[in-house]
């Protein structure tokens, strides 16, 4: 007992799983200050451009803009010290954003009651996972989903911004009354508001290219020239943050002169937010009532289940993007960690769910990060902003958040995935299509759940449905092309018994297991089976090839007359001469032999070395049919 307990410690206090448990542990005796520089860079960057987009993202989970910024500080700090990637960002997005809207909706307006409670079961639902290691998990949910719910949730966040581009009010928040409402209003757009959004669109768009420029030296460029780039790159990496600067410059000036012509955001809850426990009741003054916890909880429903799970997938497809684009590892499982553990503080500080963001990490890569403690930089920014500059978001326009929403999410809307599986794999645009169209007309959360259904059904359907390679002459030879497990087996046994019991001429049968390599109960049970039933209609039925492990479970059963051989050959062989003894019943001494020996009639009979004499004849495929 006592060495037990002392293998148990040695393997979980070992230092390697303290460097597994805590990443930081690796990174931080080789932190140098070529990395300081490298990393303050980068998460400087970074910030400048989660600052405004906090702002608009609060706005698609239809909270006040404070509560975006809220959410990205403290997953950069908990990150830092968690996280397997040098370059993921977490911290709020579009798609968690809009999620977030979608299931934590409350009757108190600009109330974050739901949000941050979700933050909080959320984070407790993915450390789990994550300590479980249930990482596995994502590779169920395939790439036609992903795709298609990714671009179904960017194209409802950009149809949900128009309202605000336009200047319009009382538009309804669900995809088709939004589209409704929003065109039914057009005649009320708010002129200044749409040419803010314009002007600030533009301007963005043609950032975005200057920040994509290739230049072409034929020699080494001077510094000038080098600096030159440089600002120019950092202007189109911070061009969010930039226009939502001299948007909120514009509007301040116009309004300074009495010139009240556009939509603004109004006014924000100065300061750093109140460290405390998220509430799991809900005030509703309006009504002078209190929603308990269990009326809270099944308001938010099924958001428990699916708000981790599009955490980890948007965190997971990401960090393994950049992981090969830089040439490392990162572990889903304790990523799941690192992200549990983050949405879990970041609940005590009014936070909604955060995530990977992959624009965020796309700049903080491109900028040379060289670790994860560049978050630190981005998460003290933010900070910073929230402590001093709240009282300036007061003059930031709706349009120019509009604008900096829409363009960030278009983006993500991947058009050529359909041209690309309609040359791979036609059957992949089911679960795209479903996911796409449904995300629509149901709700995105329904929309991905229906593509997942579809897509494990078109996974399970082969198990359920095997091809079966049938060559028949006089003996019939079943070849299923898979693994036979309880799915598939009702479909194998109706094939043999109408191929080879109630056909037109009863036939006796080779099963080629050549690729089972696994089989359960309602697999023993289908040998069985089938075994009495052809006994019962004085035919055979000879299992060949089977696998060691799968040959073992059957014979534990113990089953009346199953029979294996090493080949279907021998199978073959086998059978001819056991439907030549049973025409020949009084053939001499010899011809209950196959009985005593413990073979036809008993419970199991192997032949393996057996040898086909020379004048045997092995019966000659005469059809293939693929089923």
């Amino acid at each position: 007992m006592k060495t037990k307990v002392k293998s148990c410690c040695q393997k979980y206090w070992s230092l390697n799983n303290l460097k597994a448990t805590l990443p930081c542990i690796k990174w931080i005796p080789q932190y140098r200050l070529k990395h300081f520089q490298c990393d303050l860079i980068a998460g400087l960057t970074v910030g400048l451009t989660v600052i405004p987009q906090g702002l608009a993202y609060a706005r698609i989970a239809e909270l006040p803009p404070q509560y975006g910024l809220y959410s990205a500080f403290m997953g950069c700090f908990v990150y830092c010290f968690l996280g397997t990637s040098k370059d993921i960002t977490l911290g709020p997005t579009a798609i968690m954003s809009l999620m977030t809207a979608d299931f934590a909706h409350t009757p108190v307006k600009d109330d974050a009651t739901y949000a941050i409670l979700l933050t909080l079961v959320g984070g407790l639902i993915q450390l789990a996972m994550g300590l479980f290691k249930l990482g596995f998990l994502v590779n169920f949910i395939s790439f036609p989903v992903i795709n298609g719910f990714t671009s179904a949730a960017a194209i409802t966040i950009a149809v949900s911004q128009i309202k605000n581009l336009l200047g319009l009010k009382g538009v309804r928040r669900d995809f088709i009354y939004c589209v409704y409402d929003t065109a039914r209003k057009v005649p009320e757009t708010k002129v200044w508001d749409l040419v803010m959004g314009l002007i600030c669109m533009a301007i963005l768009i043609i950032l975005k290219q200057v920040k994509e420029l290739k230049f072409r030296d034929n020699g080494s460029p001077s510094t000038k020239v080098k600096v030159a780039r440089k600002v120019l790159w950092l202007v189109g990496t911070a061009r969010n943050a930039l226009i939502v600067i001299v948007a909120g410059g514009v509007t301040a000036a116009l309004i300074t002169v009495d010139i009240k012509v556009l939509s603004i955001t109004g006014h924000l809850k100065p300061g750093l937010p109140e460290f405390k426990a998220p509430s799991f009741t809900l005030f509703i003054p309006d009504q002078n009532a209190t929603l308990d916890a269990s009326t809270v909880f099944s308001e938010i429903g099924s958001g428990f289940a699916i708000i981790p799970l599009i955490g980890l997938l948007e965190t997971i497809a990401i960090g393994k993007a950049f992981a090969r684009q830089n040439d490392y590892r990162i572990d889903a499982n304790q990523e799941l960690v690192a992200i549990g553990a983050a949405n879990i503080l970041s609940s005590f500080v009014s936070s909604y769910p955060v995530t990977g963001s992959f624009s965020r990490t796309a700049v903080n890569s491109q900028s040379g990060v060289r670790t994860p403690a560049a978050g630190i930089w981005t998460g003290a920014l933010v900070l910073l902003a929230l402590g001093v500059l709240t009282p300036l978001f007061y003059y930031i326009p709706d349009a120019a958040l509009a604008a900096v929403i829409i363009t960030a999410v278009l983006q993500m809307v991947d058009y050529q995935i359909v041209r690309t599986l309609w040359k791979i794999k036609k059957l992949d645009l089911i679960p795209l299509g479903v996911t796409f169209f449904l995300s629509f007309v149901l709700g995105i959360e329904y929309g991905i759940m229906a593509g997942i259904g579809v897509s494990l059904c078109l996974v399970l359907y082969p198990m359920a449905r095997p091809d079966i390679d049938i060559s028949s002459n006089k003996i019939a030879i079943f070849q299923p092309d898979q693994g036979l497990v309880f799915p598939g087996v009702e479909y194998l046994k109706d094939k043999i018994t109408n191929e080879a019991i109630l056909g037109d001429i009863p036939k006796s049968v080779v099963v080629d297991c050549t690729y089972i390599h696994s089989v359960d109960f309602s697999t023993i049970q289908m040998v069985k089976k089938l075994c009495e039933d052809f006994k019962k209609h004085d035919l055979v039925i000879v299992f060949a090839n089977m696998t060691d492990q799968v040959l073992e479970s059957v014979k534990t059963a113990e089953i009346k007359y199953f029979q294996h051989c090493s080949t279907v050959e021998q199978a073959s062989h086998k059978i001819a001469e056991e439907l030549q003894e049973m025409d020949q019943p009084t053939a001499g001494p010899h011809s209950n032999d196959l009985e005593n020996s413990g073979g036809y009639d008993g419970p199991y009979h192997e032949i393996g070395d057996e040898k086909p004499e020379a004048n045997s004849t092995t019966p000659q495929t005469s059809m293939s049919i693929l089923v």
